[in-house]
């Protein structure tokens, strides 16, 4: 019934399969050619019943191990061959049951909120250093050029948010809501002469994020603040988000934008930018919300513009990054591969197997399964920001944000 199921998946490349009693299956034909050994009875029934939650954890046990070819090579066969059948049987009936129980999978209160961030984001500070960088931004970079680093398309990022944000005079007030370590936050400060408020739920980013005002000697410009948004007050000139709305969970939007509005002032601009889809609403990958997000969903733009419809918020620009993840997630996987070994050191090769599962498969969601970054800018009123996008490119242009390690240098001088 396995074979079935890989005959209806496997579009392009060739996978073989070898089961524990010694018969083998191959199916589809051409190149790149992988095969796996399944080591026990129970993998192929669990594998056929739950494959969304089981082929990650088999990997990561080991009960299915890769013979031929890479693990990036099977991911690439299957997420490509999974993006063009639709579920049918006992597979559609999971699905159907995680999206109609997502409600209660995206719990986030307040209570549960600084948990489900602890789990992922208070994990050695040194793991984020190895496969990151410097200044450890982990979400999507912005590759405006062909060769350009890692680093100079995540600077890239943080000027492209900047422009969005308009920030056309010193002094203003701005709120990074889930700052991580702090290196929008930082290189607003120092910019634009902004007074910036980082907030986090992560106990590790915060001392971090401190730590690297503290050096740049910005921490009365650029403060830091372990709270959960819900609990601030006060009012904000510009207020951003990065990476961090994929944790508010669906029964939150309304919520999330009803505060955003109570902070934002009346000649407020937010600029979101998150993760989400292209095909609709739907449910976050089993393995993901038990292994790496617990309570996180990436939403689709439908979801999300009704949340800010209703909150009384103007829409006033979306854009859409398509391919620009999966070029960053090509370049963390490369990274966390060159060091590995110091990894597993931290931790463990069960850990590493997660983790290598975790970044492939999240490479290949953004190049076959239709996830995207959307960067929204929110106002109260709509005739806030300058009637073309003109405004954006000069804005960009005349940001020259450095790398945050070169702070204190002042960075319109670079």
């Amino acid at each position: 019934m396995l074979g079935i199921l890989l005959s209806r998946i496997v579009r392009s490349g060739s996978l073989t399969v070898l089961y524990p009693s010694g018969k083998q299956e191959t199916f589809g034909a051409g190149l790149p050619q992988v095969a796996i050994r399944l080591h026990d009875r129970k993998a192929a029934w669990e594998l056929l019943l739950h494959p969304d939650l089981k082929f990650g954890e088999l990997y990561m046990e080991e009960r299915l191990t890769l013979k031929q070819g890479s693990l990036y090579e099977l991911l690439d066969i299957l997420v490509s061959g999974l993006a063009q059948v639709q579920p049918s049987g006992l597979h559609k009936m999971v699905r159907t049951f995680r999206r109609l129980t997502r409600r209660l999978a995206q719990y986030n209160p307040v209570s549960r909120s600084k948990d489900h961030v602890a789990h992922h984001y208070d994990l050695s500070a040194r793991l984020y250093d190895l496969f990151l960088g410097r200044d450890k931004q982990y979400s999507c970079a912005y590759f405006s050029a062909p060769g350009e680093t890692l680093e100079e398309a995540q600077i890239g990022k943080k000027r492209h948010i900047a422009a969005k944000l308009h920030l056309n005079q010193p002094g203003l007030k701005v709120l990074d809501i889930g700052c991580g370590w702090g290196g929008m936050a930082l290189n607003l400060a120092q910019d634009s002469g902004a007074h910036v408020l980082g907030v986090t739920l992560s106990e590790e980013q915060i001392v971090i994020a401190r730590d690297r005002a503290a050096k740049a000697h910005l921490s009365e410009a650029c403060k830091f603040e372990l709270v959960d948004y819900r609990a601030l007050g006060g009012r904000y000139d510009r207020i951003v988000s990065v990476g961090m709305f994929e944790h508010v969970g669906v029964p939150y939007y309304g919520a999330f934008f009803a505060k955003v509005r109570e902070l934002l002032t009346d000649e407020g601009v937010m600029l979101l930018h998150f993760i989400g889809r292209s095909d609709g609403p739907g449910s976050t990958n089993a393995w993901i919300a038990k292994y790496i997000f617990p309570g996180g969903y990436a939403p689709a733009l439908s979801e999300v513009s009704a949340a800010i419809e209703n909150s009384g918020l103007v829409i006033t620009d979306v854009e859409v990054l398509r391919m620009h993840y999966a070029e960053t997630l090509r370049e963390w996987r490369s990274r966390f591969e060159q060091n590995r070994a110091q990894i597993a050191a931290l931790y463990d090769e069960r850990f590493c197997r997660m983790w290598e599962f975790y970044l492939i498969g999240s490479e290949m969601a953004f190049r076959h399964d239709g996830e995207v970054v959307f960067q929204i800018q929110l106002a109260k009123r709509a005739g806030t920001l300058p009637l073309t996008r003109d405004y954006m490119v000069d804005n960009e242009r005349t940001i020259r944000f450095a790398g945050t390690e070169r702070m204190p240098c002042p960075l319109r001088a670079i």
